[in-house]
């Protein structure tokens, strides 16, 4: 019997007949028993420019559709398949998914009706969640990429080889059944995919394994005021209203939540990514990100900028997301430039800029687990402001990515003026690993900073805490320098540590104005005036401090501090401030001093006394509150720093 039974297929695979009829019962158990693979094979022949969330709703919907109504015949069984391949009802059910999801995947014509497997499914349908499957790795992002350049027909036998395990005759009767006019030439595009069929079965390509994330609630709210108000006009009209087609959605004239735009889908792609050539800086007209090209060794990895891409677009739960603020943290509007992919320690790191924003993406070297994504905001950056970035922090140590333009890179402790720099060395623009004060714990003992050197001059940055160094100057509001010179730097030494208090704020530059020096009573001395200002990417935040140093002191005291005002800055260049001070007799006393232009100094409250000029110095009691008040060469009148 068995023999005469592979005789009768022969026969049948011969002549073209059709092979045993199966009815539904047969076919719906078939279906059952191979339900996750069928829901496989469907998901990759799909066509990948779905979204995710309907791909895998479709796949669902084209295996339940695929049960038969009636007794159908079975497409003919070669003698040498085995397994599952053997049954009629399972070989009958996967050319019906095969033939639907090729269909799913031909444009729609104004000629002719729509099939049914070309329009979004009505079941099933999962409300409030979006589900797509658990991302594999990098081979498997590879392998995903190449499916989506092949064809429908291509990508189903590519499938039907590899997770079927049929040899190209059985492919090329499935897909010529299926509809299929050319199955050599989709064989043959097939053959240009590595056969990496093992990992067909990984979770990439499962979408019986599916992750669930909610979709828009905003959007969701909208939609039920939305409804709750149709219903309301309804009952007071007492009439039904037939909305139009595409004007009153709370989206309005926007795409389907499932339509892929062309620019959203351009951004995430590596391939369009901008890549300024290696010497454009040279000729460049402005010195900013735009100008830097992109290096590091693993600009070349596809899979990793593609993973980067996706995470800046849509971070998962796990990732770590940080931003300064006032930095917006939605994905880039279209493909954004790359400044590095390479190893930093024990990371891959890849840096993009989009114009507005740097964004840093980070994953260990042994896997995705761990990834972090930080944001910078970094809009009208040029010159100094765009000569570094951070790279990466480990063990207490940062390391920087320097601009094209720099020629050195060096580490000088800002506590000690006289000491000199220590050079870290540029490596395809890559320095050294500095000891970054911004991490440090306990006492402040030293402030390391980042000093580097270009065809203009050297010039100091700071971390504190973020992608982008803050810029230090110095000097008086409106002529200010960089803080290199000898001069500055011993005006900054004893306010360095001050620094600590402007971490993790979204700081651009500081710049510290030493606007007095006041002699002290009871022969103390000569103490120090410095207002530091603290400058913010996003225009607002910006905070000053009025601090005063006593001879002998390594490091000064915060006198009066101010957040979001002019005080010390370009548009007002004057400061005025006071203190209480204790001398070496016990006496207490009001110090209080302005900037050069103050012509006159008055205390009232706790303590009442005036002055000319920009000094004032008063008896007062220990706890003493004051309110200051002053005049200004020019006739206005100022007010203590608060």
């Amino acid at each position: 019997m068995q023999s005469q039974d592979v005789a009768q297929r022969h026969a049948a695979a011969a002549t073209g007949s059709p092979g045993p009829a199966v009815d539904v019962e047969q076919a719906e158990a078939a279906l059952v028993e191979h339900y996750p693979r069928l829901v496989r094979l469907a998901y990759l022949v799909l066509p990948p420019g779905l979204a995710r969330n309907r791909r895998v709703l479709t796949a669902h919907c084209l295996v339940q559709r695929a049960l038969p109504r009636g007794r159908r015949p079975a497409p003919v069984i070669p003698a040498q398949s085995t397994g599952r391949n053997t049954d009629p009802g399972y070989a009958l059910v996967r050319l019906d998914v095969v033939r639907t999801a090729l269909e799913a995947g031909r444009p729609l014509r104004l000629t002719a009706w729509p099939r049914r497997a070309q329009l979004p499914p009505l079941l099933p349908q999962v409300w409030g969640l979006r589900l797509f499957p658990r991302s594999g790795g990098a081979d498997e992002l590879a392998l995903d990429q190449r499916l989506t350049a092949l064809s429908g027909p291509a990508r189903a036998a590519y499938a039907l080889r590899g997770l079927e395990q049929l040899p190209d005759d059985e492919v090329r009767g499935i897909l010529r059944t299926a509809g299929v006019e050319h199955p050599d030439r989709a064989l043959a595009d097939a053959n240009g995919v590595p056969a990496e069929y093992p990992l067909l079965d990984s979770p990439e390509f499962d979408p019986c394994s599916l992750q669930a994330r909610p979709t828009d609630l905003m959007r969701r709210r909208r939609h039920t005021k939305a409804a709750l108000a149709a219903a309301a006009a309804l009952a007071v009209c007492g009439a039904l209203v037939t909305l139009p087609g595409g004007g009153w959605g709370a989206d309005g004239a926007a795409a389907p939540v499932y339509a892929q735009n062309p620019a959203a889908l351009a951004a995430l792609d590596p391939a369009q990514l901008a890549r300024t050539p290696a010497t454009a800086w040279k000729t460049a007209a402005r010195t900013d990100f735009a100008a830097w090209p992109a290096r590091g060794a693993l600009t070349g990895d596809t899979a990793l900028l593609r993973r980067a891409l996706a995470v800046w677009a849509r971070p998962g739960e796990t990732v770590r997301v940080s931003a300064t603020p006032g930095t917006q943290t939605g994905g880039p509007a279209g493909p954004p430039q790359l400044l590095y992919a390479g190893v930093v320690d024990s990371a891959r790191v890849v840096i993009f800029y989009d114009g507005l924003r740097i964004a840093r993406y980070a994953e260990p070297k042994d896997g995705t687990a761990g990834a972090a994504l930080d944001l910078a905001r970094v809009d009208g950056a040029t010159g100094v402001e765009a000569e570094a970035l951070v790279l990466g922090r480990s063990d207490g140590n940062v390391r920087y990515l320097t601009a094209p333009w720099v020629t050195r890179a060096a580490e000088r402790d800002l506590l000690k003026p006289g000491s000199g720099a220590m050079d870290l060395g540029l490596t395809d623009g890559v320095a050294g690993p500095l000891a970054s004060s911004a991490l440090q714990q306990g006492a402040c003992t030293s402030w390391n900073v980042l000093q580097l050197t270009d065809a203009q001059g050297v010039h100091l940055s700071t971390d504190l805490g973020e992608l982008v160094p803050a810029r230090l100057t110095s000097g008086r509001p409106g002529y200010t320098e960089d803080a290199s010179g000898a001069q500055a730097l011993r005006d900054w030494a004893p306010f360095a540590c001050s620094l600590s208090a402007e971490r993790s704020a979204g700081v651009r530059s500081v710049n510290a104005w030493a606007f007095a020096e006041q002699p002290l009573p009871d022969a103390g001395g000569t103490g120090s005036w410095v207002c530091t200002r603290a400058e913010t990417w996003r225009g607002d935040g910006a905070v000053s401090l009025a601090q005063f140093r006593t001879p002998g002191s390594r490091y000064g005291a915060v006198a009066a501090k101010g957040s979001d005002v002019t005080a010390c800055g370009p548009r007002d260049p004057h400061v005025l401030a006071g203190v209480l001070w204790k001398s070496g007799a016990g006496q207490w006393y009001l110090l209080a001093a302005g900037g050069r232009d103050t012509t006159s100094v008055r205390a009232t409250g706790g303590v009442t006394a005036s002055a000319q000029g920009a000094l004032l110095t008063a008896r007062a009691k220990q706890g003493a509150q004051a309110d200051l008040t002053g005049t200004l060469r020019e006739g206005g009148g100022i007010s203590g720093l608060r």
